[in-house]
């Protein structure tokens, strides 16, 4: 009986809308287009790499902290376990059990993600402008804005040129940072539920599978050749 409560409220916990928001303002799929992303898998934690021109508009402050960089990567996550400098079971059990305040990592990436990221894994991506466009703005309410909409500096990041900022929302069990992208990805307008997304497995394992529809459905709809994709070619 206890069991069954327990996956009831974890049910209701998943389905529950928290913070950051999905951009839900699409009226259709995503398809391929111009825009290349990233989605990077580091083990246990997922983020996403995109062109940084547009975002720095939109947030100068990253400007600022950067410069005119060609890539930046962005993860969600809990504010004291993202910035541990040592992880210990405590953060861990705390990070999990309890709602606690999020943060946004965001890293300078000088090159392409696949090249930057060479140990960990990565997909791409091809956006139109709408579907990008719908993306950032998934990105920037993510961040804590203050009453002039300024994003707030928190820790210098993991990485030699990377910076945390106060997040938007709050991180849980039912809320963590694989089930952030997963909002991002529908955000996009991908077809994917972000309820149980909750591991970096469950969204490379959903991007592979999206992968091989399309080539699935390219194939069936031509007499030439299969159309291959490998892991680093814009689908």
């Amino acid at each position: 009986m206890k069991v069954k409560l327990l996956i009831v409220i974890l049910s209701l916990l998943a389905a529950c809308s928290t913070k950051p928001y999905v951009v839900n303002h699409l009226e259709m799929p995503a398809v391929a287009g111009q825009e290349e992303i990233y989605i990077v898998s580091h083990g246990w934690h997922t983020g996403f790499v995109v062109p940084a021109k547009q975002i720095l508009n939109q947030l100068p402050r990253l400007r600022k902290r950067f410069g005119d960089i060609h890539y930046i990567e962005f993860g969600w996550g809990d504010k004291d376990f993202y910035q541990a400098k040592e992880v210990t079971t405590g953060l861990t059990i705390k990070a999990i059990l309890w709602p606690t305040e999020s943060v946004i990592h965001a890293v300078a990436v000088p090159k392409k993600a696949d090249k930057y990221f060479a140990n960990s894994t990565v997909e791409i991506l091809c956006l139109s402008g709408r579907e990008y466009s719908s993306l950032l703005r998934f990105i920037s309410e993510s961040f804590y804005k203050d009453e002039h909409g300024e994003i707030l500096e928190l820790e210098s990041g993991i990485y030699r040129n990377s910076q945390f900022y106060k997040g938007s929302g709050n991180f849980y069990l039912m809320n963590t940072c694989n089930k952030w992208t997963a909002k991002g990805l529908k955000s996009a307008g991908m077809d994917i539920s972000p309820t149980f997304k909750l591991t970096a497995d469950s969204i490379m394992d959903y991007l592979k599978e999206y992968r091989q529809s399309l080539v699935k459905g390219s194939t069936e709809h031509s007499n030439a050749a299969p159309l291959l994709f490998t892991p680093f070619e814009c689908w």
